[in-house]
């Protein structure tokens, strides 16, 4: 008889704003085993059957895990039964079979392993995101933006470039940043949630972006790559006034064609040089796109 399987979906991410602290805390949910116990351990003992059903199909036919996500309490421990049996088929195989239990232990220790380093990292993108955001937050409900002390945001970009000289602006925390700034926009009811998040990642791109220079080649100065690298360093409020006073159609010497080229040379390079869809990849890329947009945001409003 066929069973049906139930495929795990995508982790939701939720923004839970404990009234002990006042930054927000990613957690996830919904997502249950059919297992009694820890997750890790539901998630050792999937791996060990899975084991088990690939190398002894005539003891468990099924080539598959079957997971339930928020089933009722009778279905979940059926198949929490049925996982038991074969769990206890294991430790009555015999000694030829016995090999392999012994290496489903040594897979489990391993996920114990791999669970432990994985919540270290949430915890440390979580402790850093604290840190840097820590200048903004305060004791009121709602989070003022852009911040009411100008000082504020020089204090997050010394944290922020504190932690990245320390290595620990990684994929786990670019990965904590954006899933947060999409729950914030998703709720639409904190603005100043969403504000916040964006700036942080706008100073990471800022600060990654310029530890590159092409503005030189040789001994000639590349007026276009000098122009992009100024605005890439300014904070995202003065690139209006810069591309006004830069660009020829403003106040300037840089065509909108020459910016619009070596942006594009910008992101060509970015791509090359970051791993392919990684969250670093997408946050660089997105500011230099940001910029673009905003010069031809500046081209159409003084040439219409």
């Amino acid at each position: 008889m066929a069973t049906s399987v139930i495929t795990p979906p995508a982790i939701p991410y939720a923004l839970h704003w404990p009234s002990h602290n006042r930054l927000p805390v990613l957690f996830h949910s919904h997502l249950l085993p059919v297992c009694v116990g820890s997750r890790r351990q539901c998630f050792a003992r999937k791996l060990a059957l899975q084991f088990w059903s690939t190398n002894f199909p005539q003891h468990y036919r099924r080539r598959t895990s079957v997971w339930a996500v928020n089933q009722n309490a009778e279905e979940s421990f059926k198949k929490t039964v049925a996982v038991d049996r074969l769990i206890d088929m294991l430790r009555d195989a015999n000694d030829k079979e016995k090999d392999y239990e012994e290496l489903a232990s040594l897979l489990m220790n391993l996920v114990d392993r791999l669970v432990d380093k994985t919540n270290e990292k949430i915890e440390s993108a979580t402790d850093v995101l604290k840190a840097i955001l820590k200048p903004v937050v305060d004791e009121v409900e709602e989070i003022p933006w852009p911040p009411r002390d100008p000082e504020t945001l020089k204090l997050m970009e010394k944290e922020l470039k504190q932690r990245e000289q320390e290595g620990h602006l990684d994929e786990g925390f670019l990965s904590e940043v954006t899933a947060q700034l999409r729950q914030a926009k998703e709720d639409g009811d904190k603005p100043g949630v969403e504000a916040m998040l964006q700036k942080v990642l706008q100073l990471y791109a800022s600060r990654i972006l310029s530890k590159r220079s092409y503005s030189t080649k040789g001994n000639e100065v590349l007026r276009d790559e000098q122009f992009l690298e100024t605005i890439i360093k300014a904070p995202e409020g003065e690139w209006n006034k810069m591309l006004i006073d830069g660009m020829t159609v403003g106040k300037g010497e840089i065509s909108p064609e020459e910016l619009d080229n070596v942006i594009k040379k910008r992101i060509e390079r970015t791509l090359i040089r970051t791993e392919a869809g990684s969250y670093q990849q997408r946050v660089l890329v997105e500011y230099l796109k940001g910029i673009q947009s905003r010069s031809d945001e500046i081209v159409q409003l003084l040439q219409g």
